[in-house]
């Protein structure tokens, strides 16, 4: 969930809403006179806490913007857990970015989001998802990547697939998450549920949001339903058995269930017991 850095209330807000991640934003949702109050709100903010177990990510501005090296001064010991860098057009960037976190105080264990959003930074994203050993994951800019493209509205984003699958493909590659970009109309519902859909098809494993009332739809497409775990406990249950029996191929409720299946489904049963402690913790 983006928040904007400017805005007290959403700062605070954040701390009660069922989301995985906090963006606190200084960058797009700041407008170019309260971008130093909002850098010092978000800084306080996270000193605050009260977050639980909600990562917090901090967007900082673009580099060479009046405002990026201060805000990465500020984020590299502020305590989020992560910085998200804008406008990454290629890997030498992105690389000294992670170099300057470093000379700059930030802890090991604090890592780098990058925003993919633009046509270079799509040619060139399989060199960027390996630019620095702090980055963990990318984060689609559907919303600047579609005015540059000149793509017209689309609930369907035919115009995207492309780039869509290529980062998908390069976040894969070199084992990071990416979450797909945000879904702007408001008031269409059903689109936006289509495209929460759509992205998790693709194999994106979360969705940006820009308002709380859609995160209730998010986090069902998103999320593990009891129907997938009873799934999911079926598959191990016979995958292990058959495996007991030196057998490599087992089959479950008509499927035919291979190691790779047993791997996802396991994968499927750890995502569902981190989202229970996550809620237990709450």
């Amino acid at each position: 969930m983006y928040m904007p850095g400017s805005n007290q209330r959403a700062l605070d807000k954040a701390r009660e809403l069922p989301v995985d991640v906090v963006i606190m934003d200084l960058e797009d949702a700041v407008a170019p006179d309260a971008k130093e109050a909002a850098r010092m709100n978000v800084v306080a903010a996270i000193a605050a806490g009260g977050y639980g177990q909600r990562e917090i990510v901090v967007r900082i501005n673009g580099y060479g913007s009046p405002w990026w090296k201060d805000d990465l001064v500020a984020v590299a010991t502020s305590g989020a857990d992560a910085m998200l860098a804008p406008k990454i057009n290629g890997a030498d960037l992105l690389s000294k970015l992670g170099d300057l976190l470093a000379i700059n105080g930030a802890p090991d264990g604090m890592r780098l989001w990058t925003m993919a959003e633009t046509p270079t930074a799509i040619l060139k994203i399989n060199s960027i998802a390996s630019a620095d050993s702090r980055l963990e994951v990318i984060v689609m800019g559907t919303s600047d990547l579609a005015k540059e493209l000149r793509i017209p509205p689309d609930p369907e984003r035919i115009g995207l697939l492309p780039a869509l699958t290529a980062s998908i493909l390069a976040a894969r590659a070199h084992g990071l998450d990416i979450l797909d970009g945000v879904f702007g109309d408001l008031t269409d519902d059903d689109g936006f549920t289509r495209s929460c859909e759509q992205g998790r098809k693709l194999g994106f494993d979360g969705k940006t949001l820009i308002h709380p009332r859609q995160i209730e739809t998010a986090n069902h497409v998103f999320g593990v339903s009891a129907a997938d775990v009873a799934y999911a406990t079926e598959v191990i249950n016979a995958w292990e058995a058959a495996a007991a029996q030196g057998k490599g191929i087992v089959v479950v409720n008509g499927r035919m269930i291979e190691n790779l299946h047993a791997a996802e489904a396991r994968r499927v049963l750890t995502l569902h017991a981190a989202m229970n402690e996550n809620q237990t913790k709450e």
